[in-house]
């Protein structure tokens, strides 16, 4: 690479996925992560490894009737119809050859999940790997990345600035090493995929007021490099408020009890023990809803069958592990275990199984009930969080980063947290899995752009 590579990643997530695209279309690539520790401190290996892809080959062995137009549908049903249509439509055609890439050519041993189904996806459309955790995927990248001949990396460093030539097109990368020594590296294209804002408090504060003293669960290298750098090159942001928030943080472990919890029968009170809506509507808007509860917590409650289809996740098993859960044989002796009103969550969760009976309509418009919960309880006390930011450069369906003019930057392009996602405004646009998508399927586009426009 004494010339420079043809691709500069900034990032180690879906970045990671770029630069394996990038390699195997005849590329040479340079990763550079500020993290060390990015095999477990991004956001990537904090998910849940959930890849939406519509029409893919497991929904066909599956029966599953989909389409990327249906998941455009869903998108927008989601987001009120004011998501970016153009990325919707991108990712949402995307998805398909994007999983089957990773599982073909990358060997990630994904598959579809179909024991329930997430709030706002019409069909089961999202694939993921045994334990259902991104750190298996990151884990599965690294390897692949370090045996790939075509592939450098260079970490921990961290990409601070990318050069122009006279017409604007990208000719170089400013690298900084932690000892402050920086070098300007010269290549044709960098991809920047180094996620969101989540990690500044203040642009947190400026944007997403309504989650701001929320606990930050995401990666601590979440900075806003992205629309640092792209604001010096011109480019155009949107999207800024929009973000996925989380509203089952485990209080006193950290770890994500899950929304399956919920889509399987689960509800969730706050510290009166009451509920305070629909609970199915999805886990991203309940954590400011959360927050807004006294103490900014609540419990959510399971009972023992819920328990065990949950071990499907790591992230459940790992808060189980943890010694969070309390258990009891009836409401009275949750109350006692809990802390929470007796009487109020005895009626609570009476109430709840009147209406997954369909003895009564729920006051709240929930309409998801898999069945009542039954003794044994479980509960869990969480918290709202706020998981990474939605908002940042925009892109076209090439994943270029364009100007206020719609017109690419020449060699510039973003992919993830970097990006503007198809989130919409706020956090309930959020749909699940449309935080790897735009990571991994940005990643697998922009590779492609940058290979048919390398001579």
């Amino acid at each position: 690479m004494s010339e420079g590579p043809d691709l500069i990643v900034a990032g180690a997530g879906g970045g990671l996925a770029g630069a394996l695209r990038a390699a195997e279309l005849g590329l040479s690539v340079l990763v550079v992560e500020a993290s060390e520790h990015y095999r477990r401190g991004n956001n990537t290996s904090m998910s849940t490894a959930m890849f939406p892809g519509a029409g893919s080959r497991w929904q066909a062995e599956a029966g599953v009737h989909d389409s990327p137009e249906r998941f455009v549908a869903d998108i927008m049903a989601k987001t009120k119809g004011r998501a970016d249509p153009r990325l919707a439509r991108t990712l949402a055609e995307v998805g398909a050859p994007l999983v089957e890439w990773l599982a073909d050519a990358v060997g990630l041993p994904l598959s579809l999940v179909t024991d329930f189904n997430y709030p706002g996806h019409a069909v089961p459309r999202c694939h993921s790997i045994p334990g259902r955790h991104g750190s298996g995927v990151i884990d599965h990248l690294a390897r692949k990345v370090a045996e790939h001949p075509a592939i450098d990396m260079l970490v921990p460093a961290r990409l601070t600035d990318v050069r122009t030539d006279a017409g604007g097109a990208v000719n170089a990368a400013v690298v900084r090493y932690p000892d402050g020594t920086e070098e300007e590296i010269p290549t044709r294209a960098v991809l920047l995929a180094t996620n969101g804002f989540g990690a500044d408090r203040e642009l947190v504060a400026e944007h997403l007021p309504e989650i701001s003293d929320a606990l930050y669960h995401g990666s601590d290298q979440s900075l806003g490099d992205a629309l640092r750098i792209g604001g010096r090159l011109g480019a155009a942001t949107g999207f800024l408020d929009a973000y996925q928030g989380h509203g089952a943080v485990a209080a006193g472990a950290g770890t994500l009890v899950g929304w399956a919890t919920i889509i399987h029968g689960a509800v969730l009170v706050d510290t009166l023990g009451r509920r305070f809506g629909d609970e199915t509507r999805g886990y991203s808007e309940y954590a400011a809803e959360l927050a807004a509860r006294p103490g900014s917590t609540g419990w959510i409650v399971l009972d023992e069958k819920i328990y065990e289809q949950c071990q499907a996740f790591q992230d459940f098993r790992d808060t189980v592990e943890s010694g969070v859960l309390v258990w009891a044989d009836d409401a009275a002796g949750l109350a006692k275990a809990t802390g929470l009103p007796a009487d109020a969550l005895a009626d609570e969760l009476d109430g709840a199984a009147a209406i997954a009976r369909g003895e009564r309509p729920d006051p709240f418009g929930r309409t998801n009930w898999e069945r009542p919960l039954e003794p044994r309880y479980a509960a869990v006390r969480v918290v709202p969080a706020l998981f990474h930011t939605q908002g940042g450069l925009l892109v076209d369906e090439h994943a270029a980063v364009v100007d206020g003019a719609d017109r690419p930057i020449p060699g510039l392009y973003a992919a993830g947290g970097a990006a503007a996602g198809v989130s919409g405004h706020g956090a309930a646009g959020y749909l699940p899995g449309n935080g790897l998508l735009p990571a991994f399927g940005l990643a697998y586009l922009a590779a492609g752009d940058v290979a048919g426009r390398t001579p």
